[in-house]
């Protein structure tokens, strides 16, 4: 009887190692929630709800007027039931890119609009997502931050059928909103070019250069964003000083011009953390 019974302690010991590597049973979203966050374990995968979700006015952005304007009003469509586009947002590293797709939330919540976070690494489940949000009234922007693809990865092809549909519909509640500091998500070779050709007296691309180019044409409005001037610099850390109540004076303009230096460029969020650092100080701080 005492062996049994150091059996059976044996086995529930071996039994809850066990359970901690097992995936967590199927969870059902909770839809009241506005943002989500795919998560992954093994080969289990569910929607958690991001209980406050981080959210900017799009006022605190500056110098990004146009692109602002464009992604409101495609976004405005989206939750009226409109025809509206899949949209990339690329160009200089800091310049508003991931805040201005927070900026929607505040705007359109209200209105049915939910945020899906998806990380690029789990872009090949995007077919189960799909099929989770397909019968739901509310909107969902399928959001990807920082996305970019190396040769053979898998989440390609799948975030081509998100995009396209493939040989199904594309899902009428679901659109893509993706950031990237590349213009076609792929990395461009030199070797690419090798396959150009001329026909005509017209140059032709390659094979590989048409690949790549074809992800992100199918992405219906591109959005581009650039390194910020010392004028809009100023400009974006004065904002952010009028946010924290703090004054911007000579001493701050100098400070941030400075502290730019020791980040080697100029951008909305250097801005941001000079703001915050500048903030923080105390009035002898600041003199120092």
């Amino acid at each position: 009887m005492d062996q049994f019974e150091q059996l059976l302690s044996r086995a529930e010991s071996v039994l809850a190692r066990l359970e901690t590597l097992l995936p967590p049973a199927p969870q059902q979203p909770d839809w009241r929630a506005q943002a989500f966050v795919w998560r992954r374990q093994g080969a289990a995968g569910w929607l958690a709800a991001v209980r406050e979700p981080h959210t900017l006015h799009p006022d605190q952005l500056t110098h990004i007027e146009r692109q602002r304007d464009l992604l409101i009003q495609n976004t405005r469509q989206f939750v009226r039931g409109k025809p509206a586009n899949n949209v990339l947002l690329s160009g200089a590293r800091g310049t508003g890119k991931t805040s201005l797709v927070k900026t929607l939330l505040p705007l359109f919540a209200e209105r049915g609009l939910r945020l899906i976070e998806v990380d690029k690494a789990h872009l090949a489940d995007l077919p189960m997502i799909v099929d989770l949000v397909a019968e739901r009234p509310e909107r969902f922007i399928l959001f990807c931050d920082d996305l970019s693809f190396e040769a053979g990865d898998d989440g390609y092809k799948a975030l081509k059928v998100a995009l396209d549909g493939g040989i199904g519909r594309r899902a009428a509640n679901l659109l893509v909103y993706a950031t990237s500091n590349r213009r076609h998500l792929l990395p461009e070779r030199q070797a690419d070019n090798l396959d150009a050709h001329a026909e005509d007296g017209e140059i032709h691309p390659g094979e590989a250069i048409e690949e790549k180019i074809s992800l992100s044409d199918r992405f219906g409005l591109w959005l581009s964003f650039y390194p910020f001037d010392q004028d809009a610099y100023l400009d974006a850390v004065s904002g952010w000083l009028a946010h924290f109540d703090v004054a911007f004076d000579p001493l701050a303009e100098r400070a941030a011009l400075q502290w730019s230096l020791t980040r080697g460029g100029r951008s909305g969020r250097v801005a941001w953390q000079f703001a915050c650092d500048w903030a923080g100080r105390s009035k002898k701080e600041r003199k120092l």
